[in-house]
């Protein structure tokens, strides 16, 4: 058994390479192989989002406070909340983020594949933020 106590991992600034505006990462969790899940809480201050991205093995995201954005590559912007669970399947690309006057804050889960759980790619535009 191991526990995580909060507040034992430091808190991370969203790099700009891959956000736009505000973002603070909290790592939860990263599973001792064989395991491969990992996990953190990411919260976005207003208007602020990921870049363009997929995963490997897809994530999942679970919105705990604030309102938010998600966008699937060709699909619409869409509104997620608190208690919304959202899955991305491997290799779709997309981003999420906070809306433009509200915080928010998911717990985002993915595993690792050959060393890697994330491709980034592209910023977000505001034109495609504002859908």
């Amino acid at each position: 058994m191991d526990i995580k106590r909060a507040g034992s991992q430091p808190s991370g600034k969203g790099p700009a390479e891959w956000f736009t505006g505000t973002v603070r990462v909290d790592p939860l969790f990263k599973a001792p192989a064989p395991a491969r899940v990992q996990g953190a809480n990411v919260t976005f201050e207003p208007g602020a989002r990921t870049a363009w991205h997929t995963h490997p093995l897809g994530q999942t995201l679970i919105v705990v406070s604030g309102c938010g954005r998600v966008q699937r590559w060709g699909g619409p912007v869409e509104e997620i909340r608190p208690g919304d669970v959202i899955w991305f399947p491997p290799g779709e690309k997309h981003w999420h983020g906070a809306a433009p006057a509200t915080a928010m804050t998911h717990i985002a889960i993915q595993e690792e594949h050959d060393g890697k759980v994330v491709d980034w790619m592209e910023h977000v535009t505001d034109e495609q933020y504002r859908g």
